[in-house]
């Protein structure tokens, strides 16, 4: 029946960000799919998604850690491991976007955000491709592209390179371990209601442009990325590979 095959009952999901923002959703989503969650947070522990998680029954693991240090990564995969036994699904939805003009940005920025939104989402989808392999085959891999994957933007230089890189990663890693049993996809959000766009929604002019180039009419919630996670995290995507879908009201058809 279509419905079992949406089920994640069983699997495990390793979430970067899980905790708040879009990671919240897509975290939510998972574990009322039947996920349990191992969740990585960098300064503020996830206190109320582990207690929503948990009262759906799930295990939840919280994770200290920052993405952006490579040794950390490591880690990250070992306390999965060492907690669940296995990884059946990686969503690599931590992000960072510290805004400047072009003119003015600086090396260090560019380095701070390539580091985080780029270079730690290849090798962490490596350390998974390689766990998958050693389970046997299989396993789901979400990435978190963005509306900057398709466009120029305004002061987000390295955010719209490292968003655009991770679209092209998303066909690389699909291409290359597709005949592995590994789906690897990502999702491409566009204005959601959430702390790396507050400055934005705050201000009305800007705010007021945007609002005005979405068709549905309004921002997004990080619960609108339930569904589309759940899809790509189960046996029902299991014919979706190298995709990057945007959820973002129609934004990008104007």
């Amino acid at each position: 029946m279509i419905f079992d095959d949406f089920s994640l009952k069983g699997k495990t999901a390793l979430v970067t960000g899980g905790g708040n923002g879009i990671g919240s959703g897509i975290t939510k989503g998972l574990a009322e799919a039947g996920a349990s969650i191992a969740c990585v947070y960098r300064t503020r522990p996830p206190v109320e998604m582990q207690r929503y998680v948990e009262g759906l029954g799930r295990r939840f693991l919280p994770i200290q850690a920052d993405v952006g240090q490579m040794p950390q990564l490591k880690a990250i995969m070992e306390q999965t491991l060492n907690a669940f036994g296995r990884l059946d699904i990686l969503v690599n939805n931590a992000g960072i976007c510290p805004r400047a003009s072009a003119l003015e940005y600086t090396e260090e920025m560019w380095d701070n955000i390539i580091q985080v939104n780029q270079k730690s989402v290849f090798f962490l989808s490596q350390m998974a491709a390689r766990q998958f392999v050693r389970q046997g085959g299989g396993g789901k891999i979400i990435n978190l592209a963005s509306m900057m994957s398709y466009l120029g933007g305004i002061n987000t230089a390295a955010y719209t390179a490292s968003k655009s890189a991770v679209m092209g990663m998303t066909r690389l890693m699909a291409s290359e371990w597709g005949s592995l049993g590994i789906n690897v996809n990502a999702i491409a959000p566009g204005w959601i209601k959430t702390d790396l766009s507050s400055a934005v929604y705050n201000d009305p002019q800007r705010n007021a442009n945007i609002l005005s180039r979405i068709p549905q009419g309004d921002w997004g919630e990080p619960d609108s990325f339930k569904g589309i996670a759940v899809l790509l995290a189960s046996d029902a995507g299991s014919y979706i590979n190298g995709a990057t879908i945007p959820v973002d009201g129609g934004y990008l058809t104007k």
